[in-house]
């Protein structure tokens, strides 16, 4: 039987479509192919970029320790929290909820919640009992965020010297700024997911495994430490002074043991400090020394003028003109020896040393002590003080330069020099901190003690060291400074203080003292500094007692053994009595 016509239309119509559904399968396979293998890693791109991200988190910073590995800064992790507005439906109904919970303002939340932004801070660091309560809330929009906050646990004890960091933990003063880089751990990208609503969470957890700061180790013993706070504070309210400052310094090493300033800053609240507060004064500040600078000038007549300990001058009876200006002592003296000069203090005594050795050789001294120039140590913002060339003093500028006005140190400047006396005329870099360490323990870097040069012989530091023990004798300016059990020496200033609008301004004066103990072989140089005290001035009034304080609390916690018996009857002038 022949087919039809319509059966053979039929079956073209079928071969047709299987041709045609071939094709279309082709043409699918065709792109099935080109999608897979030429497009493919580009789409795979595009759709983990809609799900997955990475979250930048920082690391922890490391730890600031004291000598003896004592903690004084440390991080702690919080959580802080965010929103984001494109989420919150309602941010007034949002703000509400949120607000009370975290101490807030209702109306300053509201307004940011509602900005046209996909991110924004609702409280940084937030109290971890907050961060509980706002998570049971379960509010849409709202995340949460590991973060790092600074903290001090020892409070305001060397917060001066420490610094403090802001809220992102970047170092802002102190330590906490010049050691940044060592510090300061990188930041580490966290992979986390994302839901159809922009919300994160976590894909893995690399808390573990996030990057620590180096930890830093001081110079500093946080027990001296505490003596010197607490004596200068004692110092400071006692005669109603402005403010002080007090350093304890190992002579033979440069090494930092203790470096005060009051009043007192917490770093865990800084912004409630002025600024001022936050300076580290010892280090960035200079003043007019006052009589401590006799020191130097008695340096330069021992080691370049050919003077002795017993080389007399004569002190014209407590008044002494030079030019227009009359220079005046506390008490008239007639012919005193070099060693009495220093010991009771004479302003006219030390002019007559440095008119004796002329402009050249005091600048010298006054160069090769290191002062007018900073001294390097690892600290921010270091003053050189000031010292203008000798072609430039007048005969009045040199009288004053030669008992301790007309010239401007640092409390560093000052310490460290001294410090030079008493280690045999050598000075030493002075330095805060003594190690950088991984977390693990790794040395990063060590500090060696380094010389910065000698200044003057050994022979003349000996003989200067027994001058200087005079004073804290009966008949020196410094016997308030005089230790039960130890030998010690140093020297009393008081300093008028610089009137803004020139000269020197009444009633406003700096006293210090500043020495070391033992006498024979010296381990602590100790000076303390009280700027502007009321209810007396002289620096072996106000000054001079807490140097004992110190300096005695200090020698017994480091064991160093009495080289006298224990005093019964140490004679203490009394206050109308001591000057200089």
């Amino acid at each position: 039987m022949k087919p039809t016509r319509t059966g053979k239309y039929l079956r073209l119509r079928i071969w047709l479509l299987a041709v045609g559904f071939c094709g279309v399968l082709l043409v699918v396979a065709a792109r099935a192919v080109q999608v897979q293998l030429l497009w493919g890693p580009e789409l795979t791109a595009r759709a983990k970029g809609q799900y997955e991200t990475f979250v930048t988190t920082s690391g922890r910073r490391g730890t600031i320790l004291d000598a003896h590995g004592n903690p004084l800064a440390v991080s702690l992790e919080l959580t802080s929290v965010a929103a984001h507005p494109r989420q919150i439906d309602d941010p007034c109904k949002t703000a509400r909820r949120l607000a009370p919970l975290l101490g807030l303002d209702t109306e300053t939340l509201a307004r940011r919640l509602a900005a046209n932004r996909s991110f924004v801070w609702v409280k940084r660091q937030a109290d971890p009992d907050a961060v509980r309560a706002v998570k049971a809330l379960e509010i849409e929009g709202v995340s949460f965020h590991h973060e790092y906050r600074r903290f001090y646990p020892n409070k305001t004890l060397a917060a001066q010297v420490l610094g403090f960091c802001n809220i992102d933990g970047k170092g802002i003063e102190g330590i906490e700024h010049y050691y940044e880089s060592h510090l300061s751990a990188e930041a580490a990208s966290r992979k986390a997911l994302r839901d159809a609503l922009g919300r994160h969470f976590a894909a893995d957890d690399q808390s573990a495994r996030l990057p620590v700061g180096n930890d830093v180790v001081l110079t500093i013993d946080a027990t001296i430490q505490h003596f010197a706070e607490t004596a200068l504070e004692q110092a400071v309210t006692t005669y109603e002074a402005r403010s002080g400052m007090a350093l304890v310094m190992e002579p033979a090493t440069g090494a930092i043991l203790a470096m005060a300033h009051y009043p007192f800053f917490n770093p865990n609240n800084y912004t409630r400090a002025t600024p001022q507060l936050w300076r580290n004064r010892i280090v960035a500040d200079s003043f007019e020394p006052g009589s401590t600078m006799k020191i130097f000038t008695a340096a330069a007549a021992l080691e370049h003028g050919g003077y002795a300990p017993q080389s007399i001058f004569f002190c014209e009876n407590g008044s002494y003109r030079i030019g227009r200006h009359t220079i005046h002592d506390t008490k008239p003296h007639g012919w005193l020896t070099l060693q009495d000069v220093v010991m009771c203090s004479s302003n006219i005594g030390a002019v007559k040393i440095g008119q004796g050795l002329g402009q050249q050789v005091l600048h010298q001294t006054l160069v090769d002590f290191n002062f007018g120039e900073p001294l390097g140590i690892d600290f921010p913002g270091e003053t050189g003080g000031r010292l203008s060339p000798p072609d430039r003093w007048t005969e009045v500028d040199a009288a004053a330069i030669a008992f301790g006005q007309g010239v401007s140190v640092s409390a560093l400047q000052l310490a460290a020099a001294t410090a030079a006396i008493a280690n045999d005329g050598v000075m030493m870099q002075p330095y805060l901190v003594k190690e950088i360490r991984t977390p693990s323990g790794r040395l990063v870097q060590g500090v060696v003690p380094r010389p910065l040069r000698r200044v003057v012989s050994a022979r003349c530091a000996e003989r200067l060291r027994s001058i200087l023990g005079t004073v804290v004798h009966d008949g020196g300016t410094g016997t308030n400074a005089a230790l039960s059990g130890y030998t010690a020496g140093g020297k009393t200033g008081t300093a008028q203080k610089v009137d803004p609008a020139g000269g020197y301004a009444r009633n406003r004066y700096i006293g210090s003292f500043v020495g070391f103990a033992p006498l024979e072989n010296p381990r602590l140089v100790v000076l303390v500094s009280i700027d502007e005290p009321r209810r007396a001035h002289y620096g072996g009034v106000v000054a001079a007692p807490a140097f004992r304080e110190i300096a005695q609390k200090s020698l017994d916690y480091l064991n160093v053994p009495p080289a006298l018996p224990p005093a019964k009857n140490v004679i203490l002038a009394r206050q109308g009595e001591v000057t200089g």
